[in-house]
Order: C-alpha cells, then structure tokens, then sequence
C-alpha cells in the first residue's frame, strides 16, 4: 500500500498535510535519493498558475539539489507539456506542481517517467521508502546545479502543431478558447492562431487565485456564452493544467469527453488499422459503446482515471482512449493525456471532412445518465450487501438490456456513486432515485 501516492500523484488542501514546504522538501530529496541511484542526471519542474506553485517549487528544488539532482525549471506550463519536454531534453523525471481541475485552495505533485509516462509502482514505493529515511546532503561538489529553460512554451507549441496532420489548415475557422486561469493560457492560443485559426481568448488573465474559478472544461458556461454571441465556429475549453479538454459547438451545445473520443477513434479508423478498439471508463456513455460498435471498434471499460485507461490501453495495443471529463490520450502523438493534442485532432476531422463539430458529434447519441452521490458510514455495508444486490437486478430488469447501473464507491471520499443510464430520461430519472433511496437506508 502506497502512503503518499494516489492514482495520479500527490494532492490535497495546500497548508494540511502533506501538502506543505517541509513535506516537499523532503520528497524532493528523496525522489533525487532514488533518481541519483541510476547516475548523475536531471529532472524537470513545471507548473500551473496557482499561488502556491512558487512555494512548492521552491522546496522541490531544494530538496532535488540536495540529494545531488540537477535540475531544469520551466516555470507555468501544462502537465502534458513537461512529460514532453521531459522525454525531448533527455531527463530522468519530470515533476508538475498542479492540482489540475481543483480550485487554488488545493495543490499536488505529479511525476513523469524519463518516456513521459507516469511513474512505476515501483518507483513511487521507493520514493516512499526514502520519505521515512534521514535527510543527508551530498557533499556541497555534488549539489545539484538549477537552470531556467526559456524556450519551453516555444518547443512545446511547435511540438502540438506538429501532431495536426489535415490537408489544410485552419484558416476560416472562428474560435473561443477558454483557458481556465490555468497552464495554457500562454501556449493554447499561439496554438491555433499559428494554425491559420482566428481565435478570441477568455480564461487567460490568472493571478494565482482565479484557476478553475468560474471558467474552463469544468464550467464551461461563459464559454458557451462566448461562442453563441460572437456567433464562434466552436469553443475550446481546458482545465487548470491543460490535460483535460471540452468543446462546444457553433449553437452552444457541449461536446464532452466522450463525443470528442468518438469522433477522433472514427475520424482514425479505417479497415486496414492495427488497433480495432478503444478503451473508456466504467463512467463513459453507453452511448459512446454503441455508435463505435456500429463503425466495427470495440469499447472495453477500465475504471475511472488516466493510470487506468493508459494500462488498458497498453495491454490491448490500441492507441485512443479517455474519459468523459475529456481527460483524452492518443497514443499515436504523445505518451499521455493532452488537452491540446486532442483538440487538435477534432479540428483535424473536421478540416478533413467539411464538416462541423456539431455534424460530426450527431453520429453519437448520447444516453440520458444520471449519478447520485450517497454517504457512506463504511465501505463494507455496501460490498455484498443482498438488499442493494436485489434492488439493483430489478433496475436493470427494468431497463431491459438497453442501459447501463453502476454503484461505484468514491476513491477519494466517504461516498458511493450511484448511476444509471438508459433511453428514456424520465425513467432514467426515477430509476436512480428508487436506487439510491435503498442504497442510503444501507450505508447511510
């Protein structure tokens, strides 16, 4: 069992542990303990827009330096970004300071592998083991040296144009770009105005407070907003630290995760493809299932979070995949989640084909989904439990084959998520109250 390490990284409240300067000084030594095991090398440092980013990036370093890591920083920059630059520079690791779609109350620590993958188990266990250990400075010969990287965004825009692979660009194309206070929002706009896009920018003002607050992938309002009065081709939407993306299309309707997943795997599949499937999440529409069936690609299910999708991914050697939050991987252009990249690629069916977003997501339909949270006293009142086995076979007798029930216990707090999806969105509706009036009186 893991100490520190979740399913992506280290996050929390900044101020309550371990979310605090000593805490990263200490996993800043230790991670140089366990990289300068392997010989002299370097590791990258990125971060978001947050306030508390300089106080953290200052005790990472620190702590790098003392076990004897030289280090390159790269100051405010997307998460996919520095596990790119991580991979172009030759470094042992990457590190970003983000808590990604979290307001700035919260931060966290992510880390990429030298590949520009997330870290091994075995790897985080070790850096936990080293936590526990005394803090020994090398001798002051061996400290790490600290150098600034000043063409980082330059590189990295180039590298995201770079993944458009259209016949023409995107001259013609109108289009709102919410960057959400937050990591692209010196990056996404160059993006696509070099594309040939005329391109209107919100969200790109941060002042270390204002990420995620009111804007972005996970309030996309004022983006729709933006789209319909300025009568927009389409709307871009990030979250703070650029690995999720949303989209809306020319009558302000939203285009999610899961739209945008099955208009890239179509866009990309043909008869001759080495990979025939595309992996999604226990939380994906059954919508999504059902219209890549219908273009012969398989969806297999992985439970919710990148490291997840990424796993199956690799155990089916299949390059797309992602989740309804538009946290979205094409293995084909990058190693890991990208907001930019996977827009990108939906601009570029669309360029293809002449079409708009709006024709393209209308070959999906979506199934009305509905998801109640109910508290928990304990985990174990919910595992076996006969009554809420029984209530939850009548639901999905009910839906007949033609919906999807998933009770799903939270990771990260004392709930248990309760969806059902099917058809009819009335039923859909009173379905899942029925459902979840059981599941509160058994775990309530």
């Amino acid at each position: 069992m893991k100490k520190y390490f979740g399913t992506d990284g280290i996050r929390g409240a900044v101020g309550e542990y371990p979310i605090m300067p000593d805490f990263m000084l200490k996993l800043g030594w230790a991670t140089g303990k366990v990289f300068a095991q392997k010989g002299k090398g370097k590791v990258l440092i990125g971060k978001d827009t947050r306030i508390s980013g300089y106080m953290f990036e200052a005790a990472l370093e620190a702590g790098l330096s003392s076990a004897g890591i030289d280090i390159n920083m790269l100051g405010p920059m997307p998460t996919p970004a520095i596990a790119y630059l991580t991979r172009t520079f030759g470094a042992q690791a990457g590190i970003v300071i983000s808590a990604s779609h979290n307001p700035h109350q919260d931060n966290g620590i992510k880390f990429f592998s030298a590949e520009g993958a997330k870290l091994d188990d075995e790897i985080e266990l070790a850096i936990e083991r080293a936590m526990s250990e005394d803090f020994v400075i090398v001798p002051s010969n061996a400290i790490g040296k600290v150098a600034r990287i000043n063409d980082a965004a330059g590189r990295y825009i180039e590298f995201c144009k770079s993944t458009y692979k259209a016949p023409q660009k995107l001259n013609g194309l109108k289009i709102v770009v919410d960057c959400a206070n937050g990591a692209t929002y010196h990056i996404a706009p160059n993006v696509f105005q070099e594309l040939g896009a005329k391109v209107s920018v919100i969200g790109n003002k941060p002042d270390g407070l204002n990420i995620n607050e009111n804007c972005g992938s996970t309030h996309p309002q004022k983006l729709v907003e933006a789209v319909v009065e300025q009568q927009a081709d389409l709307g871009i939407a990030f979250d703070g630290d650029g690995d999720r993306v949303i989209m809306v299309d020319h009558t302000g309707a939203l285009v999610d995760g899961d739209e945008l997943l099955f208009i890239i795997a179509s866009s990309k599949f043909s008869a001759t493809s080495s990979w025939r499937g595309v992996v999604g999440t226990l939380m994906s529409n059954l919508g999504l299932e059902l219209a890549l069936k219908g273009r012969g690609i398989d969806l297999v299910r992985a439970n919710v979070g990148d490291r997840f999708v990424m796993a199956e991914l690799k155990a089916n050697g299949w390059i797309y995949g992602g989740e309804s939050s538009g946290h979205l991987i094409c293995l084909d252009m990058t190693t890991t989640g990208d907001g930019i990249v996977a827009a990108l690629q939906v601009l570029a069916a669309m360029q293809s084909c002449g079409k708009s977003l709006a024709d393209l997501k209308s070959g999906m339909s979506k199934f009305p989904q509905v998801m109640i949270n109910i508290k928990m006293r304990s985990r174990e009142l919910l595992a076996g439990n006969p009554v809420i086995a029984a209530a939850q076979k009548e639901v999905e007798s009910i839906l007949g084959g033609r919906g999807r029930v998933l009770l799903r216990p939270s990771g990260t707090e004392p709930v248990v998520r309760v969806m059902v999806e099917g058809e009819d969105a009335a039923l859909v509706a009173r379905l899942a109250s029925q459902l979840a009036d059981v599941v509160r009186a058994q775990v309530g």
